[in-house]
């Protein structure tokens, strides 16, 4: 699946400032002169011939190398003051390069699928912000443990392809912590895998659909982080799987666009003009939890399925608090 480009980072907050995806060949190389004061952004890749001249570049921010040669990957490292670095579809054996870039705040990785091992970036000690995204060859992310200076951490695979990993070991490093993301995910380890997100004290918002992990920690995160709004998922969520829309005769078709924009969440507006709601014949529970299952709205099974698994993951909380417990007595 080749990157869509669009702009996956979470920019609310001051996390990131490198340059949105979509952006980046705005600063192609191109004829950029070495030594040019003025350029502080820049893209290079394979086919760029003059790529080298980069590397004069005296202050040079942010960096994107898209498609780049190993040649390029290698130069690169050269540049010890380089705050913001982006790399995607790339095949690097290893990321040994990165070690001396102590700068880089701001680190981007998507598709990055010829190396296994995460450690160099434990040398990276005022990194901030990372994104990784499809690391074919990557299960183990012990190498981020002791980023001590990380505040953003997404983890994400596509939607052709879930991100494995191993572990959450490497969370008990990562001391300052305020944002973690998870997308198309796949944890390898047994409950209670995500027991060291229950330490990141920092920790202000934790992105994850309750689709791409078990039930069990599910109910961990949301019994061990009940200040944190995201990971209380509750039994099931009910949502709408088609859109139509609205009728003639209902008001919201008649009301000013601003009014329904202002007053009316509910209603979107296409591009086209059209007023679309939530289909209420598409209205669906799902059950919280990978593979945890689903049931029509309109089913006449629906109250009673519900209330079985309510019940159900009410004892699964009951045994997360039992094992946070046994945690914190053993500490």
């Amino acid at each position: 699946m080749k990157h869509h480009f669009g702009d996956l980072l979470g920019r609310d907050g001051d996390y990131w400032t490198i340059v949105p995806n979509r952006e980046k060949y705005a600063y192609r190389i191109g004829d950029v002169r070495g030594n040019d004061p003025d350029i502080t952004i820049v893209t290079i890749g394979k086919d760029d011939e003059h790529w080298q001249r980069v590397l004069t570049l005296p202050n040079l921010e942010e960096l994107t190398l898209h498609e780049p040669s190993p040649e390029q990957l290698e130069g690169v490292g050269a540049l010890r003051r380089l705050r913001r670095l982006r790399i995607t579809h790339a095949r690097p054996k290893n990321l040994t390069f990165m070690a001396g870039m102590e700068s880089v705040e701001e680190l981007v990785l998507e598709y990055v699928s010829g190396c296994d091992d995460l450690l160099p970036l434990s040398h990276l000690k005022r990194l901030r912000s990372l994104h990784v995204e499809n690391l074919r060859q990557v299960a183990s992310f012990a190498g981020l443990s002791g980023l001590g200076s990380l505040q953003y951490l997404a983890i994400h695979g596509t939607l052709d392809w879930l991100q494995p990993i191993a572990d959450f070991e490497f969370l008990r490093g990562l001391a300052n912590l305020e944002v973690l993301a998870l997308f198309q995910l796949k944890c390898l380890a047994a409950f209670p895998a995500l027991l060291p997100a229950l330490e990141l004290r920092h920790l202000e918002n934790l992105r994850v659909s309750p689709n791409y992990l078990p039930a069990e920690e599910c109910a961990l995160l949301e019994v061990g982080l009940p200040s944190i709004a995201d990971v209380q998922f509750g039994p099931y969520r009910e949502f709408a799987v088609a859109r139509m829309q609205v009728p003639a005769d209902d008001i919201r078709a008649r009301l000013p666009e601003a009014t329904v924009r202002a007053n009316h969440p509910e209603v979107a507006i296409w591009h086209d003009g059209r007023r679309m709601i939530d289909d209420p014949d598409s209205l669906t529970v799902y059950f919280t939890g990978r593979g945890a299952g689903q049931v029509k709205r309109s089913s006449k099974t629906m109250e009673a399925r519900c209330q079985a698994y309510a019940a159900r993951y009410e004892e699964m909380k009951s045994r997360a608090r039992a094992v946070i417990e046994n945690a914190r007595t053993r500490v």
